[in-house]
């Protein structure tokens, strides 16, 4: 390929991934071991990029040239098996949700991409992997196959993975997951059948926008360990409900509390407190309409907002979700009961309240409510 088109591509590609990376940098927490998966992928593609221009100073006569290609190459060769590692890394994140199970992960990775340096170290002296001759020209070895397929193999047997876990994933990510693996793969069977062609990083980076659009821009306003929306969501969310409102055309918030949260931590230990958020998210999900909003608002507190502009049919939905609730209770096999609070109320059009003023709102008769149930256990308490 020549090196003026693989140069304004690669331009152009990187340019791109600049763009996420700032993006990237503005709205992901990096707390979650999936965005620095995903910024790391970033970095190293983009230097790849850079190497890639390197190796491209292929056949030009000159000691830089030559110095330009043996590096860009080697760097190539050292570092490309890395991508199709960190993209598994990330894909078994986002199925199992452990950071832990995932760490385990690095170690095996580690040892194969270390094997690659001592294959590509070696073939400088043997030209197993490939060569540049003395003209500055790069040839192909003859176990080139087996090197170039290796990042191949592992991206097909990650979307293997992917369709394996289907259920473990939300239906949202499932499909760009998949589609990850098409940019490389057909780069990559191109650049094998026709000497020259070299678009699998720009293929990468493709892949790397697929996956911004779709899971990374998605997941900022996604609670992490619930799956449902997070605070940042519902204040956007909220905000644009109170636009849409008028005369006769409003809408209703639930803010829940689950009592007493901190001792099922203390008492049972953090895995079985995780669970029992993720256990309230589905009964939540259960008592209300798909097209409602649910989120986590924070700790153990849960908002549900809800197409309803009356307060009988707000009434119906509190009393429907502490009925199930009840329900759990009484068949749960779990050492805890849940035992909720709630305030809620239908958004007053007259009142010309902003989402943080309606949100204190909501909040002061939550907890007007809880300290109501408080003093009823203190009563019971005192009567036994």
């Amino acid at each position: 390929m020549n090196l003026i088109p693989n140069i304004t591509i690669n331009l152009y590609s990187m340019l791109i991934l600049i763009l996420i990376y700032i993006q990237s940098l503005k709205q992901a927490d990096k707390e979650y071991l999936h965005n620095k998966l995903f910024i790391k992928f970033i970095k190293i593609t983009f230097v790849l990029l850079i190497f890639d221009i390197l190796g491209r100073f292929d056949g030009n006569p000159g000691t830089i040239y030559s110095i330009f290609n043996r590096f860009g190459n080697y760097m190539l060769f050292i570092f490309t098996p890395i991508i199709p590692s960190i993209w598994l890394a990330y894909v078994h994140y986002q199925i199992y949700q452990d950071e832990t199970r995932t760490k385990k992960l690095f170690y095996p990775l580690l040892v194969a991409n270390l094997i690659n340096v001592i294959m590509v170290n070696l073939s400088q002296i043997y030209g197993w992997l490939y060569y540049v001759d003395s003209a500055n020209i790069y040839h192909r070895g003859p176990l080139y196959w087996v090197s170039a397929s290796i990042p191949f193999l592992s991206i097909m047997g990650t979307s293997i993975f992917i369709f394996a876990n289907k259920k473990n994933l939300e239906d949202k990510y499932f499909f760009p997951l998949l589609l990850f693996a098409i940019p490389p793969l057909v780069t990559t069977v191109l650049q094998l059948a026709f000497y020259g062609i070299s678009l699998v990083l720009n293929g990468m980076v493709l892949s790397i926008l697929i996956v911004q659009l779709n899971i990374q821009n998605e997941s900022i306003f996604t609670d992490y360990l619930t799956g449902v929306n997070n605070r940042k969501k519902l204040d956007v969310y909220l905000k644009d409900k109170i636009k849409a409102t008028s005369v006769g055309r409003s809408f209703s918030a639930i803010m829940i509390d689950i009592d007493d949260f901190k001792a099922i931590n203390d008492n049972y230990g953090h895995d079985v407190g995780d669970k029992a958020l993720k256990t309230m998210t589905s009964i939540l999900t259960t008592s209300i309409r798909s097209n409602d909003f649910i989120g986590r608002f924070g700790g153990d507190e849960f908002y549900v907002v809800l197409e309803v502009s009356d307060k009988k049919g707000l009434q119906d939905v509190v009393n429907r979700i502490q009925n199930d609730i009840d329900k759990y209770n009484e068949n749960s096999e779990q050492p805890y009961k849940f035992q909720i609070s709630m305030g809620y109320a239908v958004y007053d059009y007259e009142s010309k309240m902003t989402v943080e003023e309606f949100q204190r709102h909501i909040d002061s008769l939550m907890y007007k409510n809880k300290k109501m149930g408080n003093n009823k256990k203190r009563k019971l308490n005192l009567n036994n």
